[in-house]
């Protein structure tokens, strides 16, 4: 069965960075595109990274030159590196894939205050 599993979280000053990490297991991980959504405390859960298969990117405007989303098929992993995090980017993060059905693992706090 699918599984997808969010570490690295945490809290952490304005301006710092942290790099998230989804392990996934249970599909050919390589053959897939890989997505990090966000979902904020009262707010709707958003798209913030997409990668394809092939290794193409892309984000969210709102991240749009902070944010990295990269992916290690040997490994069977997707990371998110977050710099010059803004209070804003609080909220819990979510891994996905789409097989079928969406699939999502359990969240990762992430948290931005002084």
């Amino acid at each position: 069965q699918v599984q997808l599993v969010e570490s690295g979280g945490g809290l952490v000053q304005p301006g710092g960075s942290l790099r998230l990490s989804c392990a996934a297991s249970g599909f050919t991980f390589g053959s897939y595109a890989m997505r990090w959504f966000r979902q904020a405390s009262g707010k709707e859960r958003e798209l913030v990274a997409v990668i394809s298969s092939g290794g193409i990117t892309s984000y969210a405007d709102s991240v749009k030159g902070r944010f990295t989303i990269s992916r290690d098929n040997a490994k069977n992993t997707v990371y998110l590196q977050m710099n010059s995090l803004k209070p804003e980017d609080t909220a819990v993060y979510y891994c996905n894939v789409v097989r079928s059905q969406n699939y999502w693992g359990q969240g990762t706090q992430v948290t931005v205050s002084s």
